[in-house]
C-alpha cells in the first residue's frame, strides 16, 4: 500500500514555473484525496523533452535519490508519462512510480455511485492500464536463476501471459462500451421525457471544489453531496427550481474540472458532461476567494469548447464572495466579471439577485414560439426536435404546427427561412 509519496513536475520552459508550482500544489490536493501522505515535492528545470525519462538521467537519478532519503514509497508525477517511462522510472528509483492521470483516475473509481459512472471509470482505467500490462509482468524477466534458459524461459512466461491479459482486456473494454450504450440509451429516454416538460434547463458547470453542489442544494431545498473535497460529486443531479416569476427552471449539477483534465476522462464522461452540452444556458461557477481564479476559469471553458458547448449562453456566478474580504478586490473581480453574480451559497448571500437574473437571462436566452412549417419541410421539423424543445405537434390541412421552447439564435435562423411561419 502506497503511503509515502514524493511529487514531481518536470518543467521545460521557465515561464511557465509559476504555473507549475500551482499544479504541483493542485497535484498534492489530489494525492491527499486517495489519503496518501505527501513528504515532499520537487520542480525539474529540463531544457527539452528526454525519450527515457522526460528529463535527463542526471536529473532523474536525483530525484530517485531525494525519494528514497525521504522514505517514500511512491513518485507521483504531474506530467503525463508513457507507459515505457513509467518503467524506466520504477526501474531507477526501485518503487511505485504513477501520474497524474493515474490518481485522478483512482479518485473517480472511489466517487462514482451510478452503474454509468462506474462503467466509465471502468473503462477509463482498462484503457489507461491495457499498453502497461508489460510493466505488470516484468518482474518475470528477472526470475529463472542464473542460468540463461531459466531466464528465457521466465520471458516466454511473461510474454504469453501479457498477451492473455491483453485479449481479456480488449474483451472487457468491448463489453463495457456496449453496457454504457445501453445506459446511454437509457439516459436519452429519461432526457425525452424531461424534454416534454414546459422548463427550461440550466446546467451548473464549473472547476471541482468551486461549490457547485452546493449552490444546487440551496437552490432546489434537495441534499445533494456537497464537501471540501475534489471530486465530490461524479453523477450529474437534475432538480427543479421556482423562480420569481412562477416559471420552474431545472438545474443539472455536472462534474467538477481540473487543469490538464485526461483526455480518455473526457471522453469517457460525455455522458455526463452531456447535461451541459444539452443544456438551453450554462451557469460557471467561480471560487471568487481563488488566487488563481482566471486560470481556473479558462480551464473549464477549453473543456466546454471541447465537449462542443462553446456556444452556449453563460451566467457567471462568483461564489464564496463571503470569504473577500478585500474591498479592493471584490472591485476588480466586478471590472473583471461586470455580468456576474457574486454570491455565498453558503450563506445566501446575493440568492436573490441570482434568481432574477435566472429570469432575465431565460427571456433573453430562450424563446416559446408556435411555428407552421410545410409538411414537404421535414427538415425544418427534425431541426427543432434536434436543436430546441419541442412542447406540442399538430397537423392541418399541409402544414405541420410545432410550439417550442427555442434560443435566441436558432430563432433568428429560422427567421431568415421563408417557408417557416409564425403560427
Amino acid at each position: 500500500m502506497v503511503e509515502r509519496a514524493l511529487l514531481v513536475r518536470i518543467c521545460f520552459d521557465k515561464r511557465e514555473e509559476e504555473e507549475s508550482r500551482s499544479l504541483l500544489n493542485e497535484l498534492a490536493e489530489l494525492v491527499g484525496t486517495l489519503g496518501i501522505g505527501v513528504v515532499g515535492d520537487q520542480l525539474v528545470r529540463a531544457r527539452q523533452t528526454q525519450k527515457k525519462f522526460l528529463c535527463g538521467k542526471g536529473k532523474a537519478e536525483e530525484v530517485a535519490a531525494q525519494a528514497r532519503e525521504l522514505g517514500c514509497d511512491c513518485i507521483v508525477f504531474d506530467n503525463q508519462l508513457a507507459p515505457n517511462q513509467q518503467r524506466e522510472w520504477e526501474e531507477a528509483a526501485d518503487m511505485t512510480v504513477i501520474d497524474r492521470e493515474e490518481i485522478i483516475l483512482d479518485i473517480f473509481a472511489r466517487r462514482a455511485q451510478t452503474r454509468e459512472a462506474r462503467l466509465q471509470v471502468e473503462l477509463a482505467r482498462m484503457e489507461y492500464a491495457l499498453p502497461r500490462m508489460a510493466r505488470m509482468w516484468g518482474h518475470l524477466d528477472r526470475e529463472g536463476g542464473g542460468g540463461s534458459g531459466g531466464s528465457a524461459a521466465a520471458r516466454g512466461m511473461g510474454e504469453q501471459q501479457i498477451e492473455v491479459d491483453r485479449r481479456m482486456a480488449r474483451k472487457r473494454i468491448d463489453r463495457i462500451k456496449a453496457d454504457l450504450a445501453a445506459v446511454r440509451k437509457q439516459r436519452a429516454t429519461q432526457r425525452k421525457e424531461r424534454q416534454k416538460s414546459e422548463a427550461p434547463h440550466a446546467a451548473i458547470v464549473g472547476y471541482t471544489n468551486a461549490g457547485k453542489s452546493t449552490l444546487l442544494n440551496l437552490l432546489s431545498g434537495s441534499e445533494v453531496l456537497e464537501a471540501d473535497m475534489l471530486f465530490a460529486t461524479l453523477d450529474p443531479t437534475t432538480r427543479r427550481v421556482e423562480l420569481p416569476d412562477g416559471r420552474d427552471l431545472l438545474v443539472t449539477d455536472t462534474v467538477g474540472f481540473v487543469r490538464n483534465l485526461p483526455h480518455r476522462l473526457v471522453e469517457s464522461f460525455k455522458a455526463t458532461l452531456e447535461e451541459a452540452v444539452l443544456a438551453d444556458f450554462l451557469v460557471h461557477v467561480l471560487d471568487a476567494s481563488e488566487p488563481e481564479l482566471e486560470r481556473l476559469c479558462d480551464t473549464t471553458l477549453e473543456v466546454m469548447t471541447e465537449l462542443g458547448a462553446a456556444d452556449k449562453p453563460v451566467l457567471t456566478v462568483l461564489n464564496k464572495i463571503d470569504l473577500v474580504d478585500d474591498p479592493q478586490r471584490r472591485r476588480a473581480l466586478q471590472s473583471q466579471f461586470p455580468e456576474a453574480v457574486s454570491i455565498s451559497a453558503r450563506s445566501g448571500e446575493g440568492m436573490d439577485a441570482l434568481h432574477h437574473k435566472f429570469v432575465d437571462y431565460l427571456s433573453r436566452a430562450v424563446s416559446r414560439r408556435r411555428y407552421r412549417i410545410p409538411q414537404h419541410r421535414g427538415d425544418l421539423v427534425s431541426l427543432l426536435h434536434a436543436e430546441a424543445k419541442v412542447l406540442e405537434t399538430s397537423y392541418e390541412g399541409n402544414d405541420v404546427f410545432v410550439e417550442v421552447l427555442v434560443s435566441r439564435e436558432l430563432e433568428g435562423r429560422l427567421e431568415r427561412d421563408r417557408e417557416i411561419a409564425p403560427a
